[in-house]
């Protein structure tokens, strides 16, 4: 859960840094770069309906493990931008892969066995790239780094907003 929570804060904390420059950025589209950065672990929808029955349904080959992976996340972020009115489309995508990518970039750093992360690039190649090893995913600093730094946009961005009237939400 606290993975959860790290991967929401540090795309909250993305997203409403960008919307310093980006006036159109506005709370709603932080909210779709904090729910986006949840599409990689729709994996985890594979513990509660396995990837089969799915494919039995559906009729084509089917795994939960391509959503943590950059094609499978980047096929749910185009899905999702399709489901929006077209006028609000392409900053819908922008956001969401904004909040996808900072995921992907994250889970970059955690510690792999072999010193290598998982398949983040499939299907474009099957290349693991080298991790850092920083962190575990059941480890709790993370979150809690990410906390400080949300909370600290969220300061900057309040300051920001009463200094620069015409800035407000």
């Amino acid at each position: 859960m606290a993975e959860l929570l790290t991967h929401v804060l540090v795309a909250y904390a993305c997203a409403t840094a960008l919307s310093w420059r980006y006036e159109w950025l506005t709370p709603r589209y932080v909210t779709v770069a904090m729910a986006a950065a949840m599409i990689p672990d729709l994996n985890r929808i594979g513990l509660l309906v396995p990837g089969a029955a799915v494919e039995t349904v559906v009729g084509v080959p089917f795994d939960w493990g391509a959503m943590h992976t950059l094609g499978g996340s980047l096929l749910v972020v185009c899905l999702g931008a399709l489901v929006v009115p077209a006028r609000y489309r392409r900053r819908v995508f922008l956001v969401a892969l904004l909040g996808m990518l900072s995921h992907h970039a994250l889970d970059l750093l955690l510690v792999g066995l072999s010193g290598h992360s998982y398949l983040v690039l499939w299907p474009l190649t099957q290349y693991h790239p080298p991790t850092p090893s920083l962190y575990l995913s059941s480890d709790r600093w993370p979150a809690l780094v990410a906390l400080l730094v949300a909370a600290g946009v969220r300061f900057a961005d309040r300051r920001r907003s009463e200094s620069h009237p015409a800035h407000g939400r």
